[in-house]
Order: C-alpha cells, then sequence, then structure tokens
C-alpha cells in the first residue's frame, strides 16, 4: 500500500502527530498567550494582543527579579553540593568490594521518591512543634527550644536545599561511579611508579577524567532545579512573605493565584532561556573536559 520509502514516515507518524497535539501545540499556545494580558477569569482577553507589554512589566518587577536571583544562587548552591556529595559517595562505593552491588541499588532510593513526597517527608522533618529534627536536637541538649525551621527564610531556603540534595545527590553518585568503572587503570599505575601520593593521583587524574561526567549530571540537576516547584510549594508554599519564592512558584502563583496566565507564561519563557544559559554553559565545560582528557569534541 506503501512505497519502502514511505513505510518509516507512515508508522512514526502517530507518535508525530501525539507530540504536535501534547508539545507542540501548548508550547505554541502559551507563547502566543505571553504576547497577551489573558486572565483565567476573562477568557476575552485572550484575543487582546499587547506585544512586549507582559515582558516589560516583569522586566521591571522587583519580586521578579528577586525570585531570579534566588533560583540562580539556589541552583548554584546545590549543584555543588550535590557534586562533591556524589563525588565523595562515588568513591567511597567504588573501594568497596563486599556489597557493592546492594549499596548501589540503596543509592538509587531517594531519587525514585516523587517530589511532592519528599517534600511532605521533610515538611514533617523540619516542623517547629513535632518535627524530628528539632525533636532530636532537644533530646541530645543542643537546643532547648523548637527552631522555626519552615517560618524563618534563611532556615526554610536552607531546610529545601537539604531536601533537595537528599532527592538528587545519587544522580551525581550513580554517573561519577559509571566514570570511575570506564576509567583506565594504566594512568593510575603510571602514577603510583612515578611516585604520585593519592591526592596528586586523583587531583590530576582521577577527577580530570570525572569531569565530563560530572557536567552531564550537572546539566540535568540544572534543568531540575531551575524549574524547581514540588518540593518548594509543598514544604512553605513559596514563604514565609515570599523569602523561599523560586521562579516557578512565583510563576504558578501569578498565573493561578493571580490569574494573570499571560504574565505568568511571559515569567516561563525567561525561566527557559535561564535553563538554556546553564544547559550551553555546562555544555561548553563538558567540551572542554573531553578536549582536556584527550577525546572527541
Amino acid at each position: 500500500m506503501f512505497s519502502e520509502q514511505a513505510t518509516p514516515y507512515v508508522l512514526l507518524l502517530p507518535a508525530i502527530i501525539m507530540i504536535l497535539i501534547v508539545v507542540l501545540f501548548p508550547l505554541l499556545f502559551s507563547l502566543y498567550t505571553s504576547f497577551t494580558p489573558y486572565k483565567l477569569t476573562r477568557p476575552d482577553t485572550l484575543w487582546k494582543f499587547v506585544g512586549l507589554r507582559n515582558y516589560e512589566r516583569i522586566f521591571t518587577d522587583w519580586d521578579f527579579w528577586v525570585a531570579f536571583g534566588r533560583t540562580v544562587l539556589f541552583l548554584a548552591i546545590v549543584i555543588n553540593l550535590e557534586f562533591l556529595f556524589g563525588l565523595g559517595i562515588a568513591l567511597l562505593i567504588n573501594r568497596i568490594t563486599w556489597g557493592q552491588r546492594t549499596l548501589r541499588t540503596i543509592m538509587m532510593f531517594p531519587m525514585m521518591f516523587s517530589p511532592i513526597l519528599v517534600g511532605f517527608q521533610f515538611k514533617f522533618i523540619f516542623n517547629d512543634n513535632i518535627g524530628l529534627m528539632n525533636n532530636a536536637l532537644q533530646s541530645l541538649g543542643i537546643t532547648d527550644q523548637a527552631i522555626p525551621w519552615l517560618v524563618d527564610g534563611t532556615l526554610a531556603m536552607g531546610a529545601i536545599a537539604f531536601a533537595e540534595i537528599w532527592m538528587s545527590t545519587s544522580i551525581f553518585a550513580i554517573l561519577l561511579l559509571a566514570g570511575l568503572f570506564a576509567m583506565p587503570k594504566d594512568p593510575l599505575e603510571a602514577a603510583q611508579v612515578d611516585g604520585c601520593n593519592a591526592w596528586q593521583t586523583f587531583r590530576h587524574i582521577t577527577l580530570p577524567y570525572l569531569m565530563p561526567f560530572a557536567y552531564i549530571a550537572m546539566t540535568i540537576r540544572s534543568l531540575d532545579v531551575a524549574r524547581a516547584y514540588d518540593v518548594v510549594d509543598t514544604m512553605t508554599g513559596g514563604g514565609p512573605a515570599g523569602r523561599t519564592e523560586l521562579l516557578w512558584t512565583l510563576i504558578a502563583r501569578t498565573g493561578y493565584d493571580s490569574a494573570s496566565m499571560g504574565k505568568a507564561n511571559a515569567m516561563a519563557y525567561v525561566s527557559i532561556l535561564l535553563s538554556i544559559a546553564f544547559t550551553y554553559f555546562f555544555y561548553t565545560k563538558l567540551v572542554a573536559a573531553r578536549r582536556y582528557m584527550g577525546g572527541a569534541q
């Protein structure tokens, strides 16, 4: 019925149609609404074109820039800590000779939990009155009163960062462990023959070899953290007084609580540009690391 050349395209047609319906159409619709004053409570505003007014409004919106800067800072701190913890876990597991497969399986457990479930879990742990953290600190005599983990803005951001790190450090650990497994033994043996100590071997051989794997993990996590919503919304809802507001909680509040969907979509596209910028940055670092190790560019 179909020519041999056309058969692959015909077989792919259902998937292409689904992608157009599920991905491309909502993407184009949200882009269009970012140029309108669309409000959920006033459907007629969908057809009023206002050009770049929404983008001009968010670029002069102090709350937006505070959330933007907080998101960038949060992303930088979380990713670097996840890398350090993941590297330590990978190095420890790589040295274990008994039960390594079991430990690798256990290591993957945190990333299997839903972000919403993780948010509720750590909301309970850091609860002011019945939280496990305060109960443990008071039982050990470290403090005699409850610490307002999710009420104080700085402590709340720390609690959210702790939850994110606990949930996703395993991504770094898995990729870095894969890099350790794939690492050739000849350079390590040559370093031992030349009299290098353990730190020199790690600094000049092991770490440069692992950096391409680290940058892949950083790219994945930068996209996740830049879109962080579930954990933040579950633990603090962006509070107290907006002190833990990140870009996507601000976008959700603007779009649904304030019903300003046009402005919210404009914010979302600015956030997408942030994700693209981080992706490009880590890609350039990945290429540089591969070039340093003599790999393909």
